[in-house]
């Protein structure tokens, strides 16, 4: 297949345009991020403060000139509101949304901002850039070459548990986010359930202080008890292998096995309650 590059001036008509940040490195940046930043005259962000020092390290490091604009948070808990608050502006104005950090969109509220655009008729693109997600994945050199991305957790309680649980069974490798605090938390978690199960983490991707690790879970754990946590994390969770023995629901509702000692194992595979799986079991 063939490659074919052009060299395309950014559209003059008003439209959104959605950028990608560095995640870590600042030379990460891209010509056409830098030439829609010059022409905007809105910016929408995560957190303003984060990106107003971005917006200060690019002006220092490729002097970037930028013409005078107005900048507002848009994040999880006020994006509609926002919508609501800017809508003229968005229909009429060039304007650009930009993450704390990586793709937008990925893992952050831009969804908001392309469905407004979709139900409006109002133009958007999306630059290419930097992303943790397929970066973490190449890194890995699982062989796969397919993967589910997930994000984080959530922090605490069942809901993280059960989420886990999917993703540790859905029989393919399975990107996550972390932060710091809850990393080792998180492989401990994996080992308990699985202790074998091959891992993939990179700390402070593409910062001064990258750092990879690839090993089975119990060992991370052990590993990285050891050494200095800091920083943002990815991982990567291994697939289980096809090679290991699993037992299928049909083989188990097939078993001799006592109706309450298969109501608990049924729960494990179908991610049911116990009781409902009993009450099944008592209808057969």
């Amino acid at each position: 297949m063939s490659l074919e590059l052009e060299t395309l001036e950014l559209k003059a008509s008003y439209m959104l345009t959605l950028i990608p940040t560095p995640i870590g490195n600042l030379f990460d940046i891209t010509f056409r991020t830098l030439e829609a930043l010059k022409e905007t005259r809105l910016i929408l962000c995560e957190d303003t403060r984060v990106t107003k020092h971005l917006l200060s390290l690019l002006k220092q490091r490729f002097n970037l000139e930028l013409s005078n604009f107005d900048i507002y948070s848009f994040h999880e808990h006020n994006g509609k509101e926002r919508i609501e608050f800017l809508k003229e502006r968005i229909k009429s104005e060039n304007l650009v949304y930009m993450s704390d950090a990586g793709m937008p969109v990925i893992s952050d509220p831009g969804q908001l901002l392309v469905e407004f655009c979709q139900e409006n008729g109002i133009e958007y693109d999306i630059l290419p850039g930097a992303s943790a997600v397929p970066l973490i994945y190449a890194a890995s050199g699982f062989s796969s070459g397919k993967f589910y991305f997930h994000g984080f957790l959530p922090n605490r309680g069942k809901e993280r548990s059960s989420d886990l649980a999917k993703v540790m069974s859905l029989g393919i490798d399975t990107v996550l986010y972390e932060a710091p605090h809850r990393i080792l938390k998180l492989i401990e978690e994996i080992a308990n359930r699985d202790e074998n199960r091959e891992i993939f983490a990179a700390k402070e991707l593409t910062k001064r202080y990258q750092k990879y690790y690839r090993y089975r879970a119990k060992e991370l754990l052990e590993i990285l008890q050891k050494e200095s946590i800091k920083g943002e994390w990815a991982v990567v969770i291994a697939a289980k292998s096809v090679e290991e023995p699993s037992l299928t629901l049909q083989e188990l509702l097939n078993t001799d096995m006592p109706p309450k000692v298969k109501a608990k194992l049924m729960a494990k595979l179908t991610q049911k309650p116990v009781k409902e799986c009993y009450a099944s079991l008592q209808r057969k």
